[in-house]
């Protein structure tokens, strides 16, 4: 009978500890999405062979140069340093709260001399005076995780590791993004020096021209104060060109862990022919596997879940088993001998009875971080198909803008030889020739910024749909982790 009560009370205990007062972890519901993008119209998709925007996605672009610079910088971007650290002090958050499953063992020793106090509760009468006491123990302590709080910790922990290891692989994606973007404003900022400079030449050329024909009386002071307005104005523009670039040049030494002021890229404008790669989108629904922030939210809802379990297991009792054994004795000479033998063991338990709505209020706290986690997520979510939609429509947009700036430097360039023409027929004064000229200038320069926006906007729509949505730092939970987390 004894036996079959003993039993009984492992198999309870046994069961107790299975428990967990978390509720069910189920991913909170999205809107549905949609079976196609909605700005994809009648966007023509990478064929397989092309779909290359999984890992090293900025390869896609076919640029060497771009490719070397990418190389750098999962290893020294000190951004991705910080995350990585983070990920590891994750880890072992993690493998803190796992420690929980297991006993803790202390041991201990001390030799003490003292006097009782003759007044003292505790005075022993056959041994007055001055005692010694030579002590080595061993103390065990196990909780018996009835209510599932320690299991709850460990999901919760698990669950942020996991979220810290999506941040990672975030931060990654959006580092690299940006270092590719950073790239083709500076490939950018080149073309449009190379033009500028051309222009002040031939704007120089111009004003000794208009020079020579004031000096000689055929052109009014007029020309000539506008063709050195004009020249002035074209060196600011230069100028100021070269400071966007220098600064895009340092941005890009901090994206690769360099310093500064010893980084330097030389000069290459952008081929005129540097078009976006073909982009294969994928189906929205599988948008919300590949971003790696939208997996982070997702996680943390599973870890603030796992928190409410934590909380409701704090209503109910704490019971642990304790044992100490070891060795006690007045003189070190049988110190360490059977008669010095010590030894205890018994359970306990622990119930708050009056917290003054401590209990209650750290689970409001605990299902409020859970609503605020949800939240977050369908946040998360709503944001990425929103990228998505907004890069797909640049691109759209920006391609029928190429073809209608393409015509337009065609138009202001023949402007421009019949405003000459005109003037150096004497028909005309040189304020046309200056208007022409500026209007052939803008429209390059328009056409050059057309066409590092939509290789940005390629850039962003790889950012969007989760660039190397299959990196392994992602760490998403498996089906078997996601069941135990539910549990």
């Amino acid at each position: 009978m004894k036996m079959t009560r003993a039993h009984f009370a492992l198999a309870l205990v046994g069961a107790l500890g299975g428990c967990s007062l978390a509720p069910a972890y189920k991913t909170p519901p999205t809107p549905a999405p949609p079976q196609s993008y909605q700005e994809a119209g009648d966007w023509k998709e990478a064929q397989p062979a092309d779909a290359q925007a999984r890992g090293a996605w900025w390869t896609a672009f076919g640029d060497p140069a771009l490719d070397a610079l990418e190389a750098k910088v999962t290893s020294a971007n000190q951004d991705i340093k910080a995350a990585f650290a983070r990920l590891q002090e994750a880890r072992a958050g993690t493998r803190i709260a796992r420690a929980a499953y297991f006993p803790t063992i202390t041991a201990g020793s001390s030799a003490t001399r003292g006097r009782e106090s003759i007044n003292a509760l505790t005075y022993n009468s056959t041994h007055p005076g001055v005692n010694n006491d030579f002590l080595l123990d061993a103390d065990v302590s196990y909780e018996f995780d009835l209510w599932g709080r320690v299991r709850s910790s460990v999901a919760s922990a698990h669950a942020s590791e996991q979220a810290s290891a999506a941040d990672l692989a975030g931060l990654d994606l959006s580092t690299h993004a940006e270092l590719a973007s950073d790239y083709f404003t500076l490939r950018s900022d080149d073309t449009e020096q190379e033009l500028l400079d051309k222009t002040v030449e031939a704007y120089g050329k111009a004003l000794e021209l208009t020079q020579n024909l004031y000096n000689g009386g055929a052109a009014p002071l007029s020309d000539l104060e506008q063709a050195r307005a004009q020249l002035e104005t074209a060196k600011t523009q230069a100028a100021d060109i070269r400071l966007r670039r220098a600064q895009t040049e340092h941005a890009i030494a901090v994206l690769i862990g360099e310093l500064a002021s010893s980084f330097h890229i030389d000069p290459t404008p952008l081929p005129a022919a540097s078009t976006p790669p073909p982009i294969d989108l994928g189906l929205p629904s599988a948008l919300l596997e590949r971003r790696p922030d939208v997996a982070a939210a997702e996680r943390r809802v599973a870890s603030a879940n796992a928190q409410i379990g934590v909380a409701r297991a704090a209503y109910f009792p704490v019971f642990s088993l304790a044992a100490a054994a070891g060795f006690e004795s007045t003189s070190a000479a049988n110190w360490i001998s059977a008669p010095s033998r010590l030894w205890s063991i018994g359970p306990s338990g622990l119930l708050t009875v009056f917290d003054g709505g401590l209990h209650r209020a750290q689970s409001a706290a605990a299902h409020a971080a859970y609503d605020e986690q949800v939240a977050d997520y369908r946040g998360a979510v709503l944001i990425a198909y929103q990228e998505v939609e907004d890069n797909l429509a640049a691109l759209r947009e920006l391609e029928k803008e190429s073809v209608t700036q393409r015509a337009a430097v065609a138009a202001t360039q023949s402007a421009l030889e019949q405003a000459q023409y005109r003037y150096q027929g004497g028909i005309v004064t040189y304020l046309e020739v200056v208007t022409a000229e500026n209007a052939a200038l803008s429209a390059q320069l328009s056409e050059s910024d057309i066409q590092v926006r939509r290789l940005n906007a390629s850039v962003l729509l790889v950012k969007a749909l989760g660039g190397g949505w299959d990196n392994p730092l992602a760490g998403r939970a498996t089906t078997a982790e996601r069941g135990s987390a539910r549990e």
